[in-house]
């Protein structure tokens, strides 16, 4: 069983530029982010999918210069296409997918949804994120290559076909689906990176954890708790806002 991180980045984020190899505590945030991915025991290979634009170029030198880890370029609006590709390249048999401005994934939770997708062989998508209660930016989704591959035939609309997994989450007559939760509801934290207020609040937790840059998402959450006004620098976010402003599009009158 061939279990393949993927991990979706770019630099050309319309609300925060280039923000994938953005400074924090003087390395880059996709640094951080893999440094803590690469922690995860379950994964048999970790590959950054970018897109073919050059825009992404400076991307892929980057990862080519500093990590060694894999570089796959593909379309850059149909992420379903580019995660098929990019999953059918390294004969993959199970996908994690990931996401580059979440710098502070957690490879305990990354290893507990594997787990739980193996033990469930009717499952064909696992994730904490069907009834959120992890902080987002901690949004971890596992699935098949064959539901991948049955949403690379299927899905038609841009909704579907930008943000991988909704076609997965929105028929259960053909995906049979599983969700984890947190051992307390944090849904409306946010720790995902994609306004500057989103990059300020992640400052001040990797200034605070310095020293300890691998600390687990448990440790963030009593030092947020003992500090509370963290949560004040980037709230009012919608959660999966990309997302729902893609359907709005789609069910607008013409």
């Amino acid at each position: 069983m061939n279990v393949v991180g993927i991990v979706q980045a770019r630099m050309g984020s319309t609300r925060l530029p280039g923000k994938t190899l953005v400074g924090i505590e003087g390395r880059p945030m996709l640094e951080w982010m893999l440094m803590r991915v690469q922690q995860s025991s379950l994964l048999d290979r970790l590959i950054v999918a970018t897109t073919d634009q050059p825009s992404d170029d400076q991307l892929e030198s980057w990862l080519k210069k500093n990590t060694s880890i894999e570089c796959f370029r593909g379309s850059e609006n149909n992420l379903v296409s580019r995660f098929y590709h990019c999953a059918q390249n390294a004969n993959a048999d199970v996908i994690v997918r990931l996401t580059a401005d979440d710098p502070l994934k957690d490879p305990e939770i990354i290893d507990h949804a594997v787990k739980l997708f193996l033990m469930h062989d009717d499952v064909d998508y696992c994730s904490n994120c069907l009834e959120p209660t992890y902080p987002e930016g901690l949004d971890v989704e596992v699935f098949s290559m064959q539901a991948l591959q049955k949403t690379y035939n299927e899905a038609r609309l841009s909704s579907e076909t930008e943000h991988l997994t909704p076609f997965m989450t929105n028929n259960p007559g053909k995906f049979r689906t599983l969700n984890f939760e947190c051992y307390e509801d944090l849904s409306s934290w946010r720790w995902t990176v994609d306004k500057p207020a989103d990059l300020t609040f992640m400052t001040e937790i990797f200034a605070h954890f310095k020293n300890e840059p691998l600390a687990g998402y448990r440790q963030i959450v009593e030092f947020i708790k003992a500090n509370p006004d963290l949560l004040k620098i980037n709230a009012g976010t919608v959660r999966f806002e990309g997302y729902l402003k893609s359907v709005k599009m789609e069910t607008k009158p013409c």
